[in-house]
């Protein structure tokens, strides 16, 4: 079947599917690689039995008559394997619809230049008997060097369902496409996703209505396409109108506005935009550096001066103005005490120019490190009087009035002496614990956490809820059916053989992993095919994929329990007395939206709880994504539970 086509597939034994371009109609446009002339090639591909099966071969036989180089050939055709496939010469390029869509309209030349080239290859098709069918922008071709291809020949039309095109609609398409490319809208007969071209009272405006600056001429050739009933009139009265009766004339009428056509490729090339192409980064100017030379030859070493004579400049030195062929230029003997940069380096002051020499003695090294005196810790609480002071109770804290300092206690000063008011009696303090008052408040506030968690987790038990408040909620245990049952209403079935369906695809989905349902190890997994799109209604490729487990009897179903890979998955739940061929239709017995462990649970009737039935279809009807843009999903272990 045409749906089951994969990237990777090869079809003759030679053509490897590489990247799915379009799909439409049931119908794949893939780019692919011939492994034989080992080029890339354009790929259609089609059901056998689709009624355009025979249509689309033999479009492709007529297509092959043209021998044009500005037409994409037919290389092959075949039917096998319930696939009827045409092969395309593959064309690097943007087309028509996309270059207006980005950059706008043509110019008028270029405009001119690009149909009278389409013009002149279909000219040679009718000539040789074959039409084109379906000449709309989206099969006009133009590579980065501004020559123009045509895609399509005799094939788009067939694939669309199409009878083989006439002449006159080739002609009215290449109006079309001159219209497309002055005004960026389309109003040629064959279908196009341009946006169509206004319209007023039913006929379309003409190019210079829509856009401002279409030359007069081709605005008149396109109302040739526009009147064709009028021409033999027009031809009675003996007006001069252009020929649009053929494309040869089409083409002659083109080329004739464009002139000399010299570089017109060239500037049609131009013209396209830079979609999809790696662009250089420009990074920001930084500002030159300052002129130096690492050589030894260019940074001159000066020796260490022993009088107050000037050292002549080195041979072969031009720097700042400086020739070897002028006269010697005194340098200044006396040496700053801080050499601003290394020796031998120019230093510029005003007009002058010296040259830093190398100091005569060595810099005095620094001076040795010392370790900073301790400090202790805690400082004692004990405050000591000053010693010029008297420290006795009577002496209070009343001055004698005379600017003499008061006499007594001093608060600010610390010593290991008695405080104030303690006789010489009293007794020594005790030694004071550095640290203690922070480690007793430290135990407080810990002791004062756990009894607040505690109340918290008694009053939760309390309400019949989890220690942290949550709802008791219990997890189901997996158990592999290949197990013994344990008593009660939910006994694990013994017995349950697990197939792959996969009636809407090729008819297999990977069935040598079936083992992983029920081996009861969560490491070992059954997984879906890997798709490119997801699985539902279209756009998707079908509804869904599953996996089919018979019970070997008719059993009583409470609940089928399944450990789900990552990402969210949705699994439909069905019963069946007899072994299913096709997708489910019927209305399922559970549905299920998620990842880890779920569960199923057909809903209870009146009568019995769960499901009596032989046959269970796992449905999975959503896949997680994975890997970017692909959609897979795992089921780790299935157990199914009933009486």
């Amino acid at each position: 079947m045409a749906t089951s086509t994969r990237s990777g597939d090869v079809l003759a034994g030679r053509y490897r599917l590489i990247d799915l371009l379009s799909e439409s109609g049931g119908g794949r446009f893939w780019r692919a690689r011939d492994q034989v002339l080992e080029r890339y090639v354009a790929l259609h591909v089609i059901d056998v039995d689709d009624p355009r099966a025979p249509g689309l071969v033999e479009a492709a036989r007529t297509s092959a008559a043209v021998l044009d180089p500005r037409v994409l050939r037919v290389l092959d055709a075949q039917q096998e394997d319930g696939r009827c496939f045409v092969v395309n010469e593959w064309g690097n390029g943007i087309s028509l619809d996309i270059l207006v869509t980005h950059a706008g309209p043509l110019g008028p030349r270029r405009a001119a230049w690009l149909v009278a080239d389409v013009a002149g290859a279909i000219a040679n098709a009718h000539e040789a008997g074959v039409t084109h069918g379906r000449l709309n922008p989206e099969n006009v071709l133009i590579d980065r060097y501004g020559a123009v291809r045509l895609i399509g020949m005799c094939v788009d039309a067939a694939l669309h369902g199409q009878e083989p095109g006439d002449v006159q609609g080739d002609l009215e398409d290449l109006g079309g496409l001159l219209y497309c490319a002055l005004a960026g809208v389309w109003p040629g007969p064959s279908g196009s996703i341009v946006p169509a071209a206004p319209r007023e009272n039913g006929s379309f405006l003409s190019p210079r209505q829509v856009r401002a600056g279409v030359p007069k001429p081709l605005d008149l050739l396109w109302r040739e396409f526009d009147c064709p009933s009028q021409h033999s009139r027009r031809r009675r009265l003996g007006n001069e109108h252009p020929d649009v009766s053929s494309a040869e004339g089409i083409c002659v009428e083109l080329l004739g506005f464009v002139g000399d056509p010299t570089g017109m490729q060239e500037s049609l090339a131009q013209s396209i935009p830079p979609i999809n192409e790696l662009r250089p980064v420009w990074l920001p100017a930084v500002a030159d550096p300052l002129p130096h030379d690492s050589t030894a030859d260019d940074i001159p070493v000066v020796a260490a001066a022993v009088d107050d004579q000037p050292d002549p400049v080195p041979p072969g030195l031009r720097f700042a103005g400086v020739d070897v062929d002028d006269p010697p230029i005194p340098l200044v003997s006396e040496l700053p005490t801080e050499l601003p940069t290394e020796a031998g380096m120019p230093v510029f002051e005003e007009d002058d120019v010296q040259w830093i020499r190398t100091r005569s003695t060595p810099p005095p090294p620094p001076p040795p490190f010392e370790e900073p005196p301790e400090r202790p810790l805690f400082a004692d609480g004990v405050r000591r009087a000053r010693p010029e002071l008297d420290a006795s109770p009577s002496a209070g804290w009343s001055g004698a009035g005379d600017g003499t300092p008061p006499s007594g206690y001093w608060p600010w000063d610390t010593d290991a002496r008695a405080p104030r008011g303690a006789g010489p009696d009293a007794p020594e303090p005790e030694e004071q614990v550095p640290g203690r008052s922070w480690l007793r408040l430290a135990m407080a506030v810990a002791i004062a956490v756990l009894l607040l968690v505690a109340i918290a987790i008694a009053f939760n038990l309390g309400r019949g809820r989890t220690a942290l408040g949550g709802d008791p909620d219990a997890e189901p245990s997996i158990t592999p059916s290949g197990t013994s049952a344990t008593a009660g209403p939910s006994t694990v079935l013994r017995g349950v053989k697990a197939f792959d369906l996969d009636p809407l695809g090729d008819g297999e989905e990977n069935p040598g992993q079936l083992g992983a349902l029920l081996d009861g190890r969560a490491s070992t997994t059954w997984s879906t095919q890997t798709y490119l799109d997801q699985l539902g209604p279209p756009p998707g490729l079908k509804t869904g994929v599953g996996v089919l487990l018979d019970l070997g009897e008719v059993r009583q179903v409470t609940s089928v329990d399944l450990r789900l890979g990552e990402g969210r998955t949705t699994v439909a739940l069905y019963a069946a007395d007899e072994r299913p061929t096709g997708a489910p239709e019927d209305k399922a017995a559970a549905t299920v939206t998620g990842t880890g462990e779920v569960s199923l649970v057909p809903a209870v009737s009146d009568t019995a709880a769960g499901l009596r039935t032989r046959y269970l279809v796992l449905w999975l009807t959503a896949l997680p994504e994975v890997a970017g843009n692909d959609f897979r999903a795992e089921i780790a272990e299935v157990v199914v539970r009933g009486e």
